[in-house]
Formats: structure tokens, sequence, C-alpha cells
């Protein structure tokens, strides 16, 4: 690789095979050196899960002229730790860049995504990193309109670095033709009817986790969700240190010594 070139790790929870990251890696591949260490097959929901109890392994799926792509049998987050430990540890990627995620990471689900859970693991690493969902979940999704705003953004951040503690959760509509960027806040929103109750052939009952999600706040115009629905890509800046600093100071007489 070219060590004069950024150089960048990328990991999703859809599998190194999914489209959208072998879509995000041709987008790259001209900008940067980059490293893929990526889930072997799905993990999506896995968010900043990591392996405790099972040895992890890599696998060097594919090598081009400044591309790597290894999967490991690990989490999103695994991928991450393990990229890191075994490709960089000499000198910390550039960027760590999660996705492109098949389906929306907006609002809460950003709780739930293994996509943030990379990107989350790369910020507490104190490296620039950015999340890239399409709100698309089917395989062969088409990723090309989002293509500009992936470029234009990794360039931004690899020129201008992002703050300690704040990453970029990046969200993209179903459109051939995306209007604009909105900088916005995630939306409160939530799953309903999130268990599905079955009765198996041999008698017992089993359950599918599933559910319908919405926003609880329709008529906001600030948030990711609004924009989303009007065509527009939405960026959230977001923050690893969860203090709601606000509620510090009511709760300061909940202080006491013994």
């Amino acid at each position: 690789m070219n060590t004069k070139r950024p150089r960048i790790l990328i990991s999703n929870d859809d599998g190194y095979h999914a489209k959208g990251i072998n879509c995000l890696i041709e987008m790259l591949r001209d900008m940067a050196d980059l490293i893929v260490c990526s889930p072997e097959s799905h993990r999506s929901g896995f968010a900043c899960a990591f392996s405790v109890e099972d040895p992890l392994r890599l696998k060097l799926r594919r090598q081009d002229d400044g591309v790597q792509v290894w999967s490991c049998n690990g989490t999103p987050v695994d991928c991450v730790k393990l990229g890191l430990h075994e490709f960089f540890a000499e000198q910390k990627p550039d960027m760590v860049i999660g996705g492109i995620n098949h389906g929306d990471n907006a609002s809460v689900n950003a709780h739930y995504s293994g996509t943030m859970g990379v990107t989350f693991e790369g910020c507490m690493k104190y490296i620039p990193s950015v999340a890239f969902s399409l709100c698309d979940h089917h395989s062969d999704a088409n990723f090309e309109p989002m293509r500009h705003i992936v470029r234009s953004i990794v360039q931004r951040v690899l020129n201008e670095g992002l703050p300690k503690g704040v990453c970029l959760n990046v969200n993209v509509p179903v459109t051939e033709h995306v209007k604009g960027v909105k900088v916005c806040r995630m939306a409160q929103g939530s799953w309903y009817n999130e268990c599905e109750k079955r009765l198996h052939p041999r008698g017992h009952n089993y359950f599918w986790l599933t559910g319908t999600y919405t926003n609880d706040e329709p008529q906001a115009d600030d948030t990711d969700n609004f924009w989303l629905n009007k065509g527009y890509a939405s960026i959230t800046p977001t923050q690893i240190d969860v203090t709601a600093y606000q509620m510090m100071s009511k709760l300061k007489d909940w202080e006491t010594e013994y």
C-alpha cells in the first residue's frame, strides 16, 4: 500500500460480501488505501457488542491495488478492534468508516446498530469516524445516488478531522436524486409491537423480534427523520459522552458523604 495516501479502516454489520460495503470500497479506492475488516456473516443489531468467550479468526478474502478485504467471525466491534491491532499497530488509520449499511440508522436505531458500533469504536480510539447508511434494506439496493455525498464527507473529514469524542451518523434516503444534505438532531422515536408470538408444530411457543417504528415528533423540522422523508441526506453529529449534563445540577442535593 502507498503510505503517502490516507489510510481508512472500513467495517460493517452486513458482512464482507454485502453490496453496501463493496460499493463503498469502489467509491473510495482512488482517495485512500483501504483495509476492510468485516464480519463473515450478517451481524445487524449487535451495536457495541464484542466477543469475550469465542476466539476470533481472520481470513483474507481479496487483495487488490490499495485494497485488502478481511473477514472476521466476530461482531462489528470485534472487527475494528482486531483490524486496529493487526493492521494499524504502528500508526492509527486516518479514518474509521462503518457501512454502507443496508437500512437506515436514524433516530433510536443508532443505539442498536452494528454500523454505529463500528463508528463508536473508532471514535473511542480518538480516530475520526463516520457511519453511512442507505434507507433501503434490500440486498440489491442502489447505492450510486449517494456516491457524491460519501466522497464529499470523507474528503472533508480527512481534511478537517472531527472533535475528540464526536462521530458522524450519515443517513441517505431512497431516491434517484438526493435533494441535499442537512445537519440535524436524532429524532425521538419508538419501536412498537416488537415481539411476534407463534406456536411451534411441536406444541411450544416461540417468538420473532420484529416491530414497527414510529416517529414520535413528526412535526419537528430539525430531525433526521423529518429531512430523510423530504428527500435529503441527514448528518447527525453523535458523541460518545452520554452524560445528561442538564440533570447534574438538579441531582446535586442527592450528593452525600458516608
